[in-house]
């Protein structure tokens, strides 16, 4: 059971371990609470929680999540620094020594990048691993023996479409390793890894709930499940079945648009109805601290109070003109250097020889209070919005145009605008277009602008089949189309003894 807090004397002898998978889950109190004022909800101690649980397996998953690989500085490499619209940012000598492989498309086989997302996932998987087995083993179909199943099936599904969308063909691991040189395996065809996230998918779409109670806040939903399963739909172009499973999140009830776009990304407005997918962090000096770095590793590089993180990850002038004219989605994307920037009055520093950047990520701005209250500048605190309720939206406005429905899609594309106006009907005008092709393109930049650095652009492409074009057009030449899946880590092949073969051309 939980222990809350003035509910009973916490115990002394909880395990780190469990600190942390609870920790990582038992997140911060309600958004309309003072965000100073969050702790965590509560802890277990190991009598409530035996060693090799199903529960606690569930928890080592979430607590997985805050690793580098999946929610650091290798994700938003390989999800965002690779697109037209964004740039690796930073300073000009890690400019010069990582440039190549992000910016320029010349993989290496042992950056560190790619090799530390590879890894970080496939741990991941192993810890979704175990709790299957140990949950396939209780031989006990109950509610909550299905749900936590269901927990860790979502999070393989969603690991394994990563891994599969970033480097083709992998190995497929669906079972728990006891000895490492059980991992040794080839790579799997993309059909055989589908065929697993599917199943995965499903079964978590079956027994995950609509919501959880306020003490489980951040903790995977039926709709995320519907979400994930309406990209890995929409990569394969099977239009009508993402638009049924996109249907199924927004039919739900559990998530809106009512949370106005300046503040999505302020930490106020963290687990809103626009969440559907959210990593969750929590810091405070002197305590047990589960961060995670997405924010520090993008944000401003500067000195002093705005010395806010690496200043990975920027956006470039290609995004900065796809707004259109008085968007006021732009001045929540971009992060002016040299200005006065909103909502927080801070004088962000202007580009300078060494730190040369017009532009940083805005949608990791931290709150100069927290940042003051924390002890801290680098952001351990903010969750990562992995999918808001806009992204399906917008999914669903595609597979409606793939399919036929056009006024369908129409009313989805609108509702985003809707929102983006603010209400101020002089700007974005309404789409009205029932043109297919016409249709198709709106819909396509309206996911450029609403989701600007938020992971999609560089899939969107590829699953488009407009990646050759587009990079050619934004003047990146050295593009070609094995750039769309990542060398295999040269030390992965190492270690294997020339049982995973690298991919084409590398």
């Amino acid at each position: 059971m939980l222990i809350f807090k003035n509910q009973k004397v916490m115990k002394t002898n909880i395990s780190t371990y469990i600190s942390a998978t609870l920790l990582a889950l038992l997140v911060l109190s309600s958004c309309s609470k003072d965000f100073l004022d969050r702790k965590p909800l509560g802890q277990l101690t190991e009598e409530d929680l035996p060693a090799g649980s199903l529960e606690g397996q569930v928890l080592a998953i979430y607590a997985g999540l805050r690793s580098e690989g999946t929610s650091g500085l290798p994700y938003v490499g390989v999800h965002n620094m690779r697109s037209d619209d964004a740039e690796i940012g930073s300073s000009v000598g890690d400019e010069a020594g990582s440039a190549p492989n992000t910016d320029d498309f010349q993989y290496t086989t042992n950056f560190w990048l790619w090799g530390n997302y590879w890894t970080d996932h496939y741990k991941l998987i192993a810890l979704t691993n175990t709790a299957i087995e140990t949950a396939d083993s209780l031989g006990d179909q109950s509610p909550e023996v299905a749900r936590g199943l269901a927990e860790a099936k979502f999070f393989r599904a969603w690991a394994y479409f990563n891994l599969v969308r970033a480097f083709g063909e992998v190995p497929k691991i669906d079972f728990r390793v006891r000895d490492q040189k059980e991992s040794i395996l080839p790579k799997s065809p993309i059909a055989d890894i589908y065929a697993l996230i599917d199943a995965d998918l499903e079964y978590a779409t079956q027994h995950l709930p609509l919501n959880w109670e306020s003490r489980f806040i951040g903790r995977i939903t039926q709709g995320a499940a519907f979400a994930v399963q309406a990209k890995t739909f929409l990569a394969r172009q099977q239009y009508s079945k993402a638009l049924a499973a996109s249907r199924m999140v927004i039919n739900s009830g559990q998530y809106n648009l009512s949370v106005a776009y300046n503040q999505i990304f302020r930490e106020s407005s963290e687990n809103s109805k626009e969440s559907v997918f959210e990593i969750q962090a929590y810091y405070a000096q002197g305590q047990t601290n589960l961060g995670i770095t997405y924010a520090g590793r993008q944000g401003v590089r500067g000195s002093g109070a705005m010395n806010l993180g690496w200043g990975w990850n920027v956006p470039n002038e290609r995004l900065a003109k796809a707004f259109e004219e008085g968007d006021p989605r732009k001045d929540e994307t971009l992060l002016y250097a040299g200005r006065v920037n909103t909502p927080y009055v801070e004088l962000i520093p202007a580009a300078t020889a060494t730190v040369p950047r017009a532009y940083w990520n805005k949608k990791v701005y931290t709150d100069p209070k927290i940042r003051t209250a924390t002890g801290s500048q680098a952001g351990e605190w903010f969750n990562f919005r992995v999918i808001r309720y806009a992204d399906v939206v917008l999914m669903a406005a595609e597979a409606a145009n793939e399919v036929g429905e056009q006024e369908a899609a129409l009313t989805y594309l609108e509702q985003i605008r809707v929102r983006a106006r603010g209400g101020n009907n002089a700007i974005l005008p309404k789409v009205t277009t029932t043109n297919q092709q016409e249709l198709r393109l709106a819909i396509r930049h309206e996911r450029q602008v609403e989701l600007g650095m938020e992971n999609e652009r560089f899939f969107d492409l590829i699953r488009w089949n407009i990646d050759a074009e587009t990079f050619k057009d934004a003047g990146k030449t050295n593009y070609q189309l094995r750039n769309r899946y990542l060398p295999i880590p040269q030390n992965e092949i190492d270690r294997s003894g020339g049982v995973l073969i690298q991919n084409p051309n590398y």
